[in-house]
């Protein structure tokens, strides 16, 4: 028995198939951008007596309105980048599987960081934590392409050098941007993510492809 259990450990090295990675990422992504939505059913209007005060009761939620969607789309983007950077990827090792969980721990806290960024935005620590948490996601998400790049003849078989190289100048580019953002939240808030805007000039300032 004993010598049946230790064939089939599995050798620290091995790899293994993306496809239930994928699916489990999928999948928390998805919880991710439903779980946006509670902030706004979750406020409560208050009295309503007319078209205008449903109108106004609206209005005052706009900066609800515009978390969510800023969150919303952020969550986008890094779920885009991981089926971009998984349609190179071919195996993955134990290393990119907790790089990856450590993404996802950062992504499950996105809806709990975008209403405290709502609720406190007076506070310099509620402008922050929303954008440190994108900043902690997108650093794993570069950690975890880096190391593939690191193991490319076994992780990106089908990708030349060159190419991996400049895929990880376009991540670190996002990843820059993503601590120029943290540097400026606590001054102007959530409007730091404007910084994103720039990302096609950092892609190509650090030689890297757009994606």
């Amino acid at each position: 028995m004993i010598r049946g259990m230790i064939r089939q450990r599995r050798h620290p090295a091995a790899t293994q198939g993306t496809s239930r990675l994928e699916g489990f990422t999928d999948g928390v992504f998805a919880i991710a951008a439903t779980l946006l939505v509670l902030d706004l059913t979750s406020y409560a209007l208050g009295p309503i007596t007319s078209d205008a005060e449903m109108w106004a009761a609206l209005g005052g939620m706009w900066e609800l309105f515009v978390n969510f969607v800023l969150s919303f789309f952020l969550l986008c983007l890094l779920w885009m980048t991981h089926v971009q950077q998984f349609e190179h990827v071919a195996r993955v090792d134990a290393t990119i599987v907790w790089l990856n969980n450590g993404r996802l721990l950062f992504i499950v806290l996105v809806p709990f960081a975008t209403s405290l960024t709502t609720e406190y935005s007076e506070w310099t620590a509620g402008r922050m934590l929303m954008p440190l948490t994108f900043s902690f996601a997108i650093l794993c998400s570069y950690l975890q392409w880096m190391w593939a790049v690191r193991h490319r003849a076994i992780m990106l078989p089908d990708l030349s050098d060159a190419d991996a190289k400049a895929y990880g100048r376009a991540a670190l580019s996002a990843m820059v941007i993503s601590a120029g953002v943290v540097v400026l939240s606590p001054f102007i808030g959530s409007i730091a993510f404007a910084l994103f805007l720039l990302d096609p000039v950092g892609t190509r300032l650090f030689g890297g492809k757009n994606s």
